[in-house]
């Protein structure tokens, strides 16, 4: 036992697809198409937003910070994914792990933040439209972007400083497809209460802080929303929340699932697996998906750049 004891471990070895026998060439290549999807989705949404200027508003902007987002999670776990199925052991570094979960954790946070923003941008233009551009100038969502960041950094460091003081004995393998704190305090061999209380009190100060902001948002955008007479009007204000509301239930849905699960739901490795795919897979693929259908000037700007690169490709002909 001693020897087990002061064996360092240098490495995990991921066990989320064990159960399926020859898992890597089944789903490479379904791994592979929802993160070129997502990647593809979310830098189109991105370079929208910037090559138009019909969409440098509060709200597009706070969205080309979703769409970033959505790219770097899917970018911290899926290529690591991707590469572990060309391999016999699906395994990752002790310093991977630690810098991919610190980055997960970091853009995961940064996005429940980024949420909550868009929430009090949807509640100044429905609120208190003739003091919009007052309430969400450039300075201001210049500072709520970066307050985002800066949120989701800090929890991110609080978690990775405590990772570090959990010890292994020798045990490396993780029931998990990616290193995140929960599967790393199921293996730890030492006292990790401090870890698993800091795990829930930033659940419900980190997500639930910009959740709780969210609900009072869409609480005083209901209430004036009630008061307008014209239908026409309540299915304007209502659409214009629409997608954003969509995003918020699945990110927080997942989220809920991901960080929550009861000891004993939450001990299948199959679950685990599956509600870590939907968490930084599915979410991130489906949120482009959401903006560009449901919205029609992201679709009018869409429809603008490639009608501009037709006329341009368009061959010149001479008389």
């Amino acid at each position: 036992m001693g020897v087990r004891n002061q064996t360092r471990v240098v490495e995990f070895v991921f066990l989320g697809f064990s159960g399926i026998p020859n898992s890597h060439i089944y789903l490479f290549l379904p791994f592979l198409v929802i993160y070129l999807v997502t990647v593809l989705g979310n830098l189109m949404i991105f370079t929208l937003i910037q090559l138009d200027s019909s969409l440098h508003t509060p709200m597009y902007y706070f969205l080309s910070h979703l769409s970033f987002l959505d790219i770097c999670i899917s970018s911290v776990t899926v290529p690591k994914i991707l590469v572990n199925f060309l391999r016999q052991r699906q395994t990752i570094s002790y310093n991977q792990c630690l810098a991919q979960m610190f980055f997960l954790i970091s853009f995961t946070g940064t996005e429940a933040a980024v949420l909550g923003v868009m929430a009090y941008d949807r509640y100044a233009a429905i609120c208190k439209p003739l003091h919009y551009s007052h309430l969400m100038n450039t300075k201001l969502c210049t500072m709520l972007a970066l307050a985002s960041w800066v949120w989701g950094a800090l929890d991110s460091a609080l978690h990775t400083a405590l990772s570090t003081t959990l010890s292994f004995c020798g045990v490396n393998q993780i029931h998990h497809i990616l290193c995140d704190v929960p599967p790393l305090l199921k293996i730890a061999c030492n006292d990790a209460r401090i870890n698993e209380m800091t795990v829930r009190i930033a659940s419900y100060f980190v997500a639930g802080g910009p959740f709780f902001f969210i609900v009072l948002s869409y609480s005083l955008i209901l209430h004036s929303i009630l008061k307008i007479h014209s239908t026409t009007g309540k299915c304007k204000a209502f659409s214009t929340c629409a997608s954003h509301l969509i995003v918020v239930v699945i990110y927080y849905g997942n989220a809920l699932v991901n960080y929550n699960r009861s000891s004993t739901a939450g001990d299948s490795m199959e679950t685990a697996t599956l509600v870590s795919i939907m968490y930084c897979m599915i979410s991130p693929m489906l949120n482009p998906l959401i903006y560009s259908l449901r919205n029609k000037e992201v679709k009018g700007a869409l429809e603008k750049v490639l009608g501009s690169r037709r006329k341009t490709a368009r061959p010149h002909t001479t008389s």
